[in-house]
C-alpha cells in the first residue's frame, strides 16, 4: 500500500511538472512568436500550464497528507474547483485563438469558452440543489471535466492542427509535425484522460470511471494523464523553437537585404561619380567654347588691332585713326574682361564665401534679370545657419541649373525662389510660370543619355544625402524642390563639377 502511494505521488509530481514547465517556457518564449495571432494564443496556454500544474501538485500534497493519516485538504474544495475550471477555460481560449484569422473572428471565437463556462456554472447551480457534502464536490469535479476539460482539450487539438498547417505554409514543416503531435497528445489527454473520472453519482461516472480504467489496463488514469501531459509539453516546447528559427531566418533575410542594398549603394555611388566626372568634362568643354567664342575672339581682335596700330605709329600715318583704334581696343578689352569675370563668377562666386547662400542667390538672380526678361523674386524663411561649403555650392549649382533650364526651355516670365532654413536641413523651391513638361517622359529620356540638367541636380543632391522633387505638367509651369541636410564636414564631392548647361 505504501508503494502504491509513493507511485501515485510521483505520477502527480511528473504530471504537474510537465504542465508547469510547459506554461513557464511558453510564458517566456511566447512573446517571440512572429505571428500576432499565435502570440495571443500562447498567453492562455501559458496560464493553463502554470495553473493546472499547480493544481496537480496540490493533489499530490493531498495524497501525501493521506499517507500520514490526515483527511484535511490543503486547499478548500471550492477554490480547487475554481482553479481547475479556470485552467481548462484557458486551454479552450488557446485553441479558440489558434482558429481565429482576424480580429473579428478572435472576438467571435472567444464566445466558445464563455458559452462553455456558462453551461458549467448553470450545471453547478442545478447540482447544488440535488447533492450535498462529498457527493456535491465529486459531482462538481466530474461535471467540470465533462463540460470543460474534454471540450478544451479537443479545441486545443483542433487549433494545433490549424497551426500545423500555418507552419507548413511558412516552410517550417518540421515544427508543423511537432504541432501535430502536440494536438494528438491533447486529444488523448482530453478524450481518454478526462472520460475516466472519479466515481460520483453523476452518470456515466458511476460506471466509466478511474476504477474501471485501472481494472482494464492495470495502471491508474493519472499515469495516462501524466504521460499525455509530458508528451504535449514536449512537443509544444519543441515547436516553440520555431520562433527562434523564424527569427534567425528573418535576421538572415535582413542581412542579405542589407548586403544587396550595400552593393546597390556602392554601384550607385560609382555610377554617380562616373556621371560627376562626365559632368565635369562637359562643363570644361562649355568653358572652353565660351573662352574660344567670346574671350578668345576678343583677345585675337585686340592682338590684330595692336599690330595694325604699331604699323600706323611707325609710319606716322593718320594719328586720328590711331586714337580711334586705341578706343576700340580699350572697349574690346573691357568687354573681354567682363566676359572673363562672368565665367569666373559662374565657376565659383566669391559671394558664397563672403555673403552666404541667400545673398549669393539674390545676386545671381539679379545678374539673370539684367541679361534676360525674367522677373525673379527671392524669399528666405528662417535664420541662415553656418553650413558646410559643400552644401552651399551644391545648393547654388542646383538653383543655377534650374534657372538655366528656365531660360532655355521654359519660356517663362516669372520665377519665384524660396529658401527655407530648417533645423536639420536646407530646402529651396524654384517655381516658374513657364510651359512645363511631362516629368515621366523626361525621366525616361534622361536615363538613356548622359546626365545633364534635371538628372545632374538629382545626382548632386543625392551625393550629399538629399533629394530633388520635380513637379510639372504641360502648360502648368514647373516646381523644383530641393532638400539637403546640413553636414558638419565636407564630403568627398567638391566644386570641381561646375554646372551643366541645360537638359
Amino acid at each position: 500500500m505504501q508503494t502504491q502511494f509513493d507511485y501515485i505521488i510521483l505520477v502527480y509530481f511528473l504530471y504537474g511538472l510537465a504542465f508547469f514547465s510547459m506554461g513557464l517556457l511558453v510564458a517566456i518564449e511566447g512573446g517571440r512568436a512572429p505571428d500576432l495571432r499565435l502570440r495571443k494564443a500562447l498567453r492562455p496556454l501559458a496560464g493553463f500550464g502554470l495553473i493546472h500544474g499547480l493544481h496537480e501538485w496540490v493533489d499530490m500534497l493531498d495524497q501525501m497528507e493521506k499517507m500520514v493519516g490526515r483527511t484535511d485538504t490543503i486547499v478548500p474544495d471550492p477554490v480547487r474547483l475554481a482553479v481547475l475550471a479556470f485552467s481548462f477555460i484557458s486551454l479552450m481560449a488557446f485553441g479558440s485563438y489558434l482558429l481565429a484569422n482576424s480580429e473579428t473572428s478572435q472576438r467571435l471565437v472567444m464566445l466558445i469558452p464563455l458559452s462553455m463556462e456558462g453551461v458549467w456554472v448553470f450545471g453547478l447551480l442545478i447540482f447544488q440543489g440535488r447533492y450535498a457534502g462529498s457527493d456535491l464536490w465529486a459531482v462538481a469535479e466530474v461535471w467540470t471535466r465533462y463540460t470543460l476539460a474534454i471540450p478544451a482539450s479537443l479545441m486545443a487539438a483542433i487549433g494545433l492542427i490549424a497551426q500545423q498547417r500555418a507552419f507548413r505554409r511558412s516552410g517550417l514543416v518540421r515544427f508543423g509535425q511537432d504541432s501535430l503531435w502536440a494536438a494528438v497528445s491533447f486529444a488523448w489527454y482530453g478524450v481518454i484522460g478526462q472520460i475516466f473520472v472519479r466515481v460520483s453519482p453523476l452518470p456515466p461516472s458511476e460506471v466509466v470511471n478511474a476504477a474501471l480504467f485501472e481494472n482494464l489496463f492495470g495502471f491508474p488514469i493519472q499515469l495516462l494523464r501524466a504521460l499525455s501531459a509530458i508528451a504535449a509539453a514536449f512537443f509544444v516546447v519543441r515547436f516553440l523553437r520555431a520562433f527562434q528559427v523564424e527569427t534567425d531566418r528573418k535576421i538572415a533575410d535582413l542581412q542579405e537585404a542589407r548586403l544587396r542594398e550595400s552593393r546597390k549603394r556602392e554601384s550607385l555611388r560609382g555610377e554617380l561619380y562616373r556621371r560627376v566626372v562626365a559632368a565635369q568634362e562637359s562643363e570644361r568643354q562649355r568653358i572652353a567654347r565660351d573662352l574660344h567664342d567670346a574671350t578668345g575672339q576678343s583677345l585675337t581682335a585686340i592682338g590684330m588691332g595692336l599690330r595694325g596700330l604699331s604699323t600706323t605709329i611707325l609710319t606716322n600715318k593718320d594719328p586720328k585713326q590711331s586714337v580711334l583704334t586705341l578706343r576700340r581696343l580699350e572697349s574690346m578689352s573691357t568687354d573681354a574682361l567682363e566676359e572673363l569675370q562672368r565665367l569666373i563668377a559662374d565657376l565659383r562666386p566669391s559671394h558664397l564665401d563672403d555673403l552666404g547662400l541667400p545673398a549669393t542667390i539674390r545676386w545671381y538672380a539679379g545678374q539673370i534679370q539684367d541679361r534676360t526678361n525674367l522677373k525673379i523674386k527671392v524669399e528666405v524663411t528662417g535664420e541662415e545657419r553656418s553650413i558646410s561649403p559643400t552644401v552651399k555650392i551644391a545648393m547654388f549649382r542646383i538653383v543655377q541649373e534650374a534657372l538655366n533650364n528656365i531660360i532655355k526651355h521654359a519660356n517663362a516670365k516669372n520665377v519665384r525662389i524660396h529658401i527655407y532654413c530648417e533645423e536639420k536641413e536646407m530646402l529651396v523651391a524654384v517655381e516658374d510660370d513657364g510651359r512645363g513638361f511631362n516629368t515621366q517622359q523626361v525621366n525616361s529620356a534622361q536615363a538613356r543619355r548622359q546626365p545633364l540638367g534635371l538628372v545632374g541636380m538629382q545626382e548632386r543632391a543625392a551625393l550629399l544625402g538629399g533629394n530633388v522633387h520635380i513637379h510639372s505638367e504641360p502648360g502648368m509651369g514647373t516646381l523644383i524642390e530641393v532638400e539637403i541636410p546640413y553636414v558638419e564636414k565636407d564630403s568627398e564631392v567638391s566644386d570641381g563639377d561646375a554646372p551643366a548647361t541645360g537638359g
